[in-house]
């Protein structure tokens, strides 16, 4: 019989069981051993299932020899020593998203996990449902043409985070899921927020990122919306892209819509915008999309990566490009939206 990927989870509150439970799940994973300060969550942990072993001390789980690997579900600033410890102790390592609080964290995860040949793998997980899929494809096949604009908005009421601001917490998956499907690289960001909970982090904020090529994107984040809004505009020179993540089964919808450049620039100036731009209304299409859990396929990619040596695709350089864009724009909204240039180069996939 096939060895399994001996797998120990760090973090049994939010998302720490959807992470065990995807690994269980996996014929190619065992669980076997998951670590939290709190006795109540280990609790439940052994309550379902009853062969992990769970211990308040995570030092348990680095220093366990049959461990391979090691998934991090905790707070954010919990992520760098734990993800270092880990691959210290010669762990593969899955950490949730953001991956660090800082790119100089980042960069030193990286460096270790290349210096010991261990996978780094961050949980960006919307990367990994059918519909960001389809949307890559798309606009890798060309199917939209050039690139106009990516428009994104994640609201809702709460959960309202201490360490964090909203950025950090809702914009790193639409951050994400932008780096995977636009393969652009943007050179600036400016960010505006502001907090309505005296000395909370911002709850509210609009970021703005430049790329080349006249492509600019847009995402708006919010904690305090009266309704839940998970939706994302592609726009493209041939169609244009809706992306509801809240709708059931047709989440992406495929728009021939758009404009035309027509006539003549020396046109005279009182016809010259009528001559210019014409307007462009075709059918709309709903492609069929992979319905499987995101995370479960995530779970997979991450074992297969150990198995057979490959680069993940959500690795520590994808990490570290969204950190620093997140890095930079909370600066840019401590400046109260001044633009904030950036080096992306090195972390460039």
């Amino acid at each position: 019989m096939e060895n399994k990927i001996n797998i120990g989870v760090i973090g049994y509150g939010y998302w720490g069981p959807n992470l065990v439970r995807n690994f269980i799940e996996s014929s190619r994973a065992k669980v076997s051993m998951v670590s939290d300060f709190k006795t109540e969550l280990l609790l439940k942990a052994k309550t379902r299932y009853p062969a992990i072993e769970v211990t308040t001390d995570c030092q348990d789980i680095f220093t366990n020899p049959n461990i391979d690997a090691i998934a991090i579900a905790t707070p954010v600033s919990t992520h760098f020593d734990l993800a270092l410890a880990a691959l210290k102790a010669g762990k593969h390592v899955l950490v949730e998203k953001p991956m660090t609080v800082t790119t100089e964290q980042a960069l030193r995860l990286i460096e270790e996990a290349e210096k010991r040949n261990l996978v780094l793998m961050v949980d960006h997980t919307f990367v990994y449902t059918g519909a960001v899929q389809k949307m890559r494809e798309l606009v890798v096949s060309k199917e939209l043409g050039d690139i106009y604009y990516y428009d994104s908005v994640r609201v809702n009421l709460g959960l309202f985070q201490h360490d964090v601001n909203v950025l950090w917490d809702l914009a790193v998956h639409d951050l994400s899921i932008m780096n995977y499907v636009l393969q652009e690289q943007p050179y600036a960001v400016s960010a505006t927020g502001i907090s309505h909970v005296p000395g909370e982090p911002e709850n509210i904020a609009y970021l703005t990122l430049f790329f080349n090529n006249n492509l600019i994107a847009h995402i708006n984040a919010n904690w305090l919306a009266p309704v839940k809004v998970r939706r994302t505009l592609i726009g493209g020179s041939k169609k244009m892209i809706l992306f509801d993540d809240l709708e059931p089964s047709e989440k992406i919808k495929v728009y021939d819509k758009g404009i035309t450049l027509n006539g003549n620039r020396n046109t005279n100036t009182e016809n010259i915008y009528q001559m210019l731009i014409g307007y462009r209304a075709g059918d709309m299409w709903a492609p069929k999309l992979e319905m499987n859990e995101a995370l479960r396929t995530e779970a997979i990619h991450f074992i297969e990566c150990i198995e057979q040596g490959k680069r993940p695709i959500t690795d520590g350089h994808a990490g570290l490009h969204i950190v620093k864009i997140l890095e930079a724009a909370t600066h840019s909204m401590q400046q109260q939206g001044q633009l904030v240039k950036l080096n992306l180069a090195e972390v460039a996939v």
